[in-house]
């Protein structure tokens, strides 16, 4: 079995006191024990952010068992069309929420003018396509694009 792993679970047990530390760190070694942990070049990136050097990245990675595997073309090509499908929808200036999916609007709480939104990144859609192509589940905990324009992506939450 092949296991993406999203940023925001390595994070969990990274940053100390994190209230998802330990079910994220049992989550991944059962995922371990089961096969293959991946990362795409995203959460690649994401992650760098945190560490000093690349070295110690890529150290860490080797001791927590993670490899990365580089996004092909039909992973790019898929992010960028669900992309396109969530920036059509978003259109509308809907809120997602982020743990069912939910589209909603929201006035302002002064004027109740209809709140506007900044679209999502694409990072989200790029793990979430990589996930597809690559691996057989992606453990996260943010479900809502996942859920909306990844259906057909086993998300395995932590909690």
């Amino acid at each position: 079995m092949i296991t993406s792993v999203d940023t925001n679970i390595i994070l969990d047990v990274l940053i100390p006191g994190e209230p998802f530390s330990e079910s994220s760190k049992v989550l991944l070694d059962r995922h371990l024990s089961k096969g293959k942990l991946i990362i795409c070049d995203v959460v690649f990136a994401e992650l760098a952010a945190g560490f000093p050097s690349e070295e110690e990245l890529n150290s860490f990675l080797s001791d927590t068992g993670m490899r990365i595997v580089h996004s092909n073309e039909k992973a790019l090509f898929l992010a960028g069309s669900r992309w396109a499908e969530y920036a059509r929808k978003s259109a509308r200036n809907k809120f997602l929420c982020g743990n069912c999916g939910h589209a909603f609007e929201v006035p302002c709480p002064k004027c109740t003018a209809m709140l506007t939104k900044r679209l999502h990144v694409l990072a989200d859609f790029l793990i979430g396509a990589h996930a597809l192509v690559h691996a057989d589940c992606l453990l996260s905990r943010d479900f809502g694009v996942y859920r909306t324009y990844f259906s057909d992506l086993q998300v395995v939450d932590p909690i």
